[in-house]
């Protein structure tokens, strides 16, 4: 009976399956890839599977259209297919047959995206490092993450390291889905730099004629390690570096004279220990001499001058690079003949004419053209500056002929207006040779320049701050125009300063100064204005180290405070019927020159000061009123090309100061007058300043800076028994002026105490004669809009007389020590310097030694 059952089951099951399978059959296509194929007409194609792609895109893709005939299976299908997997967008590719009726196909392509991407994680990298690796690598959100862009990413990452040196770099990328996000993943990115491939060694073999240790000095960027002249050296091994240090191999024995010097065979060889070295087998040649130098389409200028310009004579040694910088490169060159003078399409081609033993003849061929006279001149870039501040500093005006030197003066003279960011000042010559004219394009960039200085220092037993507002792109005629506040108006390239200093309580000092540069908006004649006013009350004589005067010798960063005595110090205490007060303004007027050259300029100026004392116990005089009408004439001559970072130029000036000489309008016999008060009613005096400072760059990126300076001062008398006791001379120190009320002149020796250099009489600092040497190796860390940062080295010699007999300019005191110099738009320049004064001062014991000085606003 069971086994009926079980039959009788087994026979429904098998009649169903029948049943079932047989209908099935009639709606799926039956399409057999291993028996014989048959052609079906398209009729319908769908895709399924992908989200982000367009669909009518990727059919065409596949290159089947509805309606087409094909053979299926076939090629068409199986070509599809691989156009698909081509692509590198999907993981996945299916052609399927979804129906079929009678010669009719329905096909559905199932495409699965390769996944996206949702974010990349660097590991074993320092920011800076993964700023430039997905700089590089290139790879954004969303993108589709492919084995072609996983493979170039860990490409450019190696590359980019082995190009820093590390050679043996790992990269390894591992994808992880992302949960939140489907068909998304996470890049997670290991990099291993492992050590740098440094030289282990560098040996030359067949060099007589250089040495190797001036062939290793030349290789700059390929150094063996352990050379004690490489220690500042890199010393890692990079294959790029160490291709343009063969160059310069071949160039240092061009320059010998040697042009047939050949690198016969280099090697580099790795050790285990993850060092190369390298071997440099040389051909040196002959060594070779100019001989005859024939010009040939000369018109404009003759032979013989364009051999004197050339400076190059029969016999030198034949250098190509010197023969480079004569013709194209030096501000002299020969070809910068020609530029001047208008003919921008010219060109010098030098011709090894003859070649006999070791001279070599030179023809110089040249194509004059003809001269190209100026069309437009456009100006890009000046956001703020009204476009005629900047056209009054242009040189190369519309119709004039091109000239290369006016166009270098007009970036200098651009980049001395302190607007625009002098590193990207870039013009652009846009010649048209078939007109004869040249569009000149001046592509400028805004800085910030205004300042704000906000400190507050320690000094003479009291707490002082200072607020001061530098606004040095001011637009006076906008100044009731609404619109033009934003937030003040701008853009005419005048200056508004205005300062406050105060304790609160003892000492107050307000000023207000502005310039107009360009004077009636013609000329470069400026207008300078400015008035002052400063008091100082209720300050005891108990108050100071010993001396009552020290308290205004010092800054407000808490230098000495001045020299007198060494008595216990006590804090200020009032006295309100003592008072010191002062008031002045000056009127000053410059003239740019057009002799000697242009480069000089004059400024004269007159001030009146009026102080008023009562009880004054700090000074030489303690009551009475002092006036002070003096003259000013200074005669400059300015070329410096970065107001900042100097590169190359230089800086002159040469003024006297003066007041009349009143005592020659009176008869009386001043050395009978005993009264201060009578004596220094009326100031007289001449005062004579002279400072020069050179400026030379001594790297090929310029970054490198010499700076050397020399200045002197001397204030003299028209009347021995009448010697002013204003206008002194304050030497030593980090060359801040604090608040000094006397009109006295602060000059910084570093590595030395304030004032510490300065004598002392009475109850004054009485420095009537200075001298100042200093030399300075700068080096420019960062040239950015945001900021200029640069460190230097110093050695510097100063010291400062009371009288001309004992003057002796050789008599000076020593320093050395290094420092750092921050220049920020919007506070000016700030530093900080450590010196080391190696002499004694004539005038404070323990005056030297080490010391740190802080610096803001002032360049030694």
């Amino acid at each position: 009976m069971g086994i009926n059952k079980r039959f009788t089951f087994l026979l429904v099951f098998l009649f169903i399956y029948t049943f079932v399978t047989t209908i099935a059959q009639d709606n799926v296509p039956n399409i057999s890839y291993s028996g014989t194929a048959r052609k079906y007409e398209i009729a319908d194609i769908t895709v399924t599977g992908v989200e982000n792609l367009d669909a009518k895109i990727l059919v065409n893709m596949s290159g089947i259209k509805i309606g087409q005939v094909i053979q299926i299976p076939g090629d068409e299908i199986s070509s599809a297919i691989r156009g698909y997997w081509k692509q590198g967008l999907f993981s996945d590719v299916k052609i399927l047959a979804k129906k079929i009726e009678g010669r009719k196909a329905y096909l559905e392509i199932y495409l699965q995206e390769r996944p996206r991407l949702s974010d990349m994680t660097f590991f074993g990298l320092k920011k800076s490092e993964i700023d430039a690796v997905e700089e590089k690598v290139a790879m954004m959100r969303g993108f589709q993450v492919t084995p072609y862009l996983i493979d170039r990413a860990e490409k450019y990452i190696k590359d980019y390291f082995v190009a820093k040196g590390f050679y043996n770099t790992e990269v390894n990328i591992i994808q992880k889905d992302d949960s939140e996000k489907p068909n998304h993943v996470y890049l997670d990115i290991h990099v291993d730099k492992k050590d740098k491939v440094k030289v282990r060694s560098l040996i030359f073999e067949g060099n007589e004629i250089l040495t190797d240790s001036k062939l290793n000095r030349t290789m700059k960027k390929t150094n063996a390690k352990g050379k004690i002249l490489n220690f500042f050296r890199t010393k890692k091994f990079i294959t790029e570096k160490y291709d343009e240090d063969l160059i310069a191999v071949i160039d240092k024995y061009n320059e010998q004279g040697y042009r047939d010097a050949r690198i016969v065979k280099q090697e580099v060889s790795r050790n285990d220990d993850n060092t190369v070295d390298i071997t440099i087998k040389l051909e040196e040649g002959n060594k070779y001499y100019f001989g005859n130098i024939t010009w040939v389409g000369n018109s404009v200028y003759p032979s013989e001058y364009l051999s004197h310009q050339l400076r190059i004579s029969n016999g030198d040694v034949y250098n190509q690079k010197y023969l480079e910088e004569r013709l194209m490169t030096d501000e002299d060159a020969v070809s910068n003949v020609y530029m001047d003078n208008g003919y921008l399409f010219s060109n010098i081609n030098p011709v090894e004419a003859r070649i006999e033993g070791d001279t070599i003849d030179l023809e110089m061929r040249i194509f004059e053209g003809q001269q190209a006279t100026i069309n437009n001149v456009i100006i890009r870039g000046n956001t703020k500056t009204h476009e005629h501040v900047v056209r009054r500093e242009i040189r190369t005006k519309p119709g004039q002929l091109f000239s290369k030197s006016e166009l270098i003066r007009t970036v200098r003279e651009l980049a001395q207006l302190g607007h625009f960011d002098p590193e990207k000042i870039n013009p652009v010559p846009l010649p048209n040779q078939e007109s004869g004219t040249v569009d000149l394009e001046y592509n400028l960039e805004e800085k910030a320049n205004d300042q704000i200085e906000l400190s507050g220092g320690w000094g003479a037993g009291m707490f002082v701050g200072s607020l001061g507002l530098k606004f040095t792109n001011f637009s006076m005629r906008n100044m009731f125009n609404k619109e033009a506040w934003r937030p003040l108006p701008t853009g005419d390239g005048q200056t508004l300063a205005l300062r406050a200093q105060t304790n609160g309580k003892y000492y107050q000092s307000y000023s207000l100064s502005f310039t107009e540069p360009w004077l009636g908006g013609k000329k470069p004649n400026s207008l300078s204005v400015s008035i002052y006013r400063s008091i100082q009350t209720s300050v005891s004589s108990r108050a100071g180290f010993g001396s009552p005067y020290s308290q205004y010798g010092g800054s407000t960063y808490g230098g000495y405070g001045g020299y007198g005595g060494y008595g216990g110090y006590q804090m200020p205490q009032g006295d309100p019927d003592q008072h010191m007060k002062v008031w002045g303004a000056s009127v000053g007027f410059g003239k740019r020159l057009r002799w000697p050259d242009d480069f000089f300029s004059i400024y004269t100026e007159v001030s009146y000061q009026n102080y008023d004392l009562k009880d004054w116990n700090y000074f030489i005089m303690q009551n009475g009123q002092s006036h002070n009408l003096s003259f000013k004439v200074m005669m400059s001559r300015r070329s410096i090309d970065n107001p900042i970072f100097t590169r190359n130029g230089s800086d002159f000036s040469l003024g006297v100061e003066f007041t009349p000489p009143w005592s020659s309008f009176s008869d009386k016999d001043w050395s009978k007058v005993t009264s201060d008060e009578e004596k220094y009613q009326k100031i007289e005096y001449h005062k004579w300043n002279f400072k020069g400072a050179l400026y030379k760059a001594l790297s090929m990126d310029q970054k490198l800076v010499m700076h050397g300076k020399y200045e002197m001062g001397f204030l003299g008398y028209y009347n021995k028994d009448l010697q002013s006791p204003f206008g002194k001379f304050q030497v030593g120190g980090d060359g801040m002026s604090g608040y000094s009320m006397y009109g006295s002149e602060t000059i910084g020796v570093r590595g030395y105490e304030n004032n510490s250099l300065t004598p002392y009489a009475g109850n004054a600092y009485d420095g009537n004669i200075y001298n100042k040497l200093t030399l300075e190796l700068r080096y420019a860390i960062a040239l950015q809009p945001s900021a200029t940062v640069f460190a230097l080295a110093f050695a510097e010699a100063g010291n400062a007389w009371s009288e001309y007999q004992n003057y002796n300019p050789f008599e000076l005191k020593r320093s050395a020590g290094v420092g750092l110099r921050i220049f920020l738009p919007i506070f000016g320049l700030m530093g900080i310097d450590w010196g080391y004064g190696f002499d004694e001062s004539n005038y404070r014991p323990n005056a030297g030694g080490s010391q740190f000085h802080f610096v803001i606003g002032q360049s030694f």
